[in-house]
């Protein structure tokens, strides 16, 4: 009789176990295994980010290079003119004032060469003594010009803010965070239908699942998902990039959650039912573990271009350029490190698979990509929230700059072989401070799936 009511007793704690881990299974119970389109599983790159990337990313992006980033915010919506300004006070941004930003960032040098730097920080000093600008070498003027081609250039997968703009102002990221602002419902809705529905090569006829602004198509995604099975690779790969960073950005939302909040403080935090609505399969009709498969789609694709972007870095003549020379050095051996650490990830994506094939037809997809890319980096300016605007500009840019960098291979090969005055390749400041705090958002959302998963596995049902 003993031995029955311990039977009984494991019985009714294992029914216990399992309702408890319900809440989490029907969140990740997809998320697992190995990815589409990948040889990498979800399991790799947990353990690879939370315990290798994540602690040394977040030590990188907390220096002054990366936490001060210049945009512009006022820039008009180009798509529609009915759009006003959030009046919610957490869509504020924060600007920063002159005496907060270092002097070398502030310099019109800071995105050249050390030694380029120097040459026209003398050359300024010269120009207020009322001397004649006669400071700058020929080879630092041919420097400048390179840049100024490169500037213009149309190599891009983003549009990137015009940074002499006097409407570019600094923002410092880490008080301007990332978190949920109250920017939601149809204003929101129009800017992710507008990306979805007229940007990731769908046509109208096919219905996406949970599309708020449209009627119920009544077949629970099964059209869109024979539509996109079968578009070609890179078709896929967009929109799940898309996705994927949609869902990295609703991760954040509902880490960063307003809790609590009076006279003496504001509590933020993790909301478990904002994430349940965002990627619980039942609240979704399965859609939710689909998105966040997607974030991790998105996260071997940006690890693998900083992995390819490591020749570019390691230059002698690259400096992570604030005016403030001891620690400028140690954050380049810290950038350095990380690089080498991103480029020992065993299972990276084969960007090689993509715009393969006929040249002609590969090279017309590469350019489609590109521009629809470019278009919605533009939509980042039709964010009525400005703390979201600021979050969704700087990510679009870092993915737009990944990809620049994976399909800029041949160029990024011939660096060793370029002098200095002509390379084959170049990263603005603002492509490289984007590049690596969108990673680090990415980062952040797969170090956070973990935290969900533990607190949907401890929630009582």
């Amino acid at each position: 009789m003993k031995s029955f009511f311990i039977l009984l007793a494991l019985l009714l704690s294992s029914v216990h176990v399992t309702r408890a881990g319900s809440a989490a299974h029907r969140c990740f119970c997809q998320v697992t295994g190995t990815l589409d389109d990948c040889a990498c599983d979800v399991e790799t790159i947990d353990r690879f980010n939370n315990k290798e990337i994540f602690p040394k990313l977040q030590k990188l992006l907390a220096t002054d290079y990366f936490r001060f980033y210049k945009v512009n915010l006022n820039n008009p919506c180009p798509f529609w003119t009915d759009h006003s300004q959030c009046g919610l006070k957490y869509c504020a941004v924060k600007p920063c004032t002159d005496g907060e930003v270092p002097e070398g960032l502030k310099s019109s040098s800071y995105k050249y060469s050390e030694a380029a730097s120097q040459d026209i920080e003398e050359c300024e000093k010269a120009e207020k003594l009322g001397a004649v600008n006669g400071s700058l070498s020929d080879e630092t003027r041919q420097a400048l010009q390179e840049w100024k081609k490169h500037d213009d250039e149309s190599d891009r997968f983003c549009m990137l803010d015009d940074e002499d703009s006097p409407k570019s102002q600094y923002v410092d990221l880490l008080l301007n965070p990332e978190r949920f602002t109250g920017y939601k419902g149809p204003e929101a809705w129009r800017i992710w239908n507008s990306i979805y529905e007229e940007n990731c090569f769908k046509p109208y006829s096919v219905k996406r699942p949970l599309n708020p602004l449209a009627s119920y198509s009544g077949d629970d995604g099964q059209g869109f998902y024979r539509w996109l099975e079968g578009l070609c690779v890179e078709k896929r790969a967009f929109f799940r990039l898309i996705s994927g960073l949609h869902a990295s950005i609703n991760t954040h939302l509902s880490a960063r959650y307003l809790l609590d909040e009076n006279w003496f403080e504001m509590k933020w935090g993790h909301n478990v039912s904002e994430f349940q609505l965002r990627f619980d399969e039942e609240l979704t009709k399965g859609e939710g573990p689909k998105r966040l498969r997607n974030l991790y789609f998105l996260y071997l694709i940006e690890l693998r271009a900083l992995a390819k972007i490591l020749p570019y870095f390691e230059r002698p003549t690259f400096h992570l350029y604030t005016g403030q020379r001891t620690q400028d050095n140690e954050n380049k051996k810290l950038l350095l490190e990380l690089l080498h650490v991103a480029k020992s990830f065993p299972l990276h994506f084969d960007e090689t698979a993509l715009f393969a094939g006929n040249n002609k037809e590969a090279m017309k997809l590469k350019e489609d990509f590109k521009l629809t890319f470019k278009n919605i980096s533009r939509i980042m300016d039709c964010v009525e929230c400005f703390k979201c605007r600021l979050w969704g500009k700087l990510q679009t840019q870092g993915l737009g700059t990944a990809l620049k960098i994976l399909f800029s291979e041949r160029q990024i090969e011939a660096m060793p072989n370029t002098s200095n005055t002509n390379p084959s390749f170049q990263l603005s400041r603002q492509e490289i401070v984007s590049l690596f705090n969108a990673f680090g958002r990415i980062s952040t959302s797969v170090r956070e799936l973990e935290n969900f998963r533990s607190l949907l596995s401890n929630l009582k049902q």
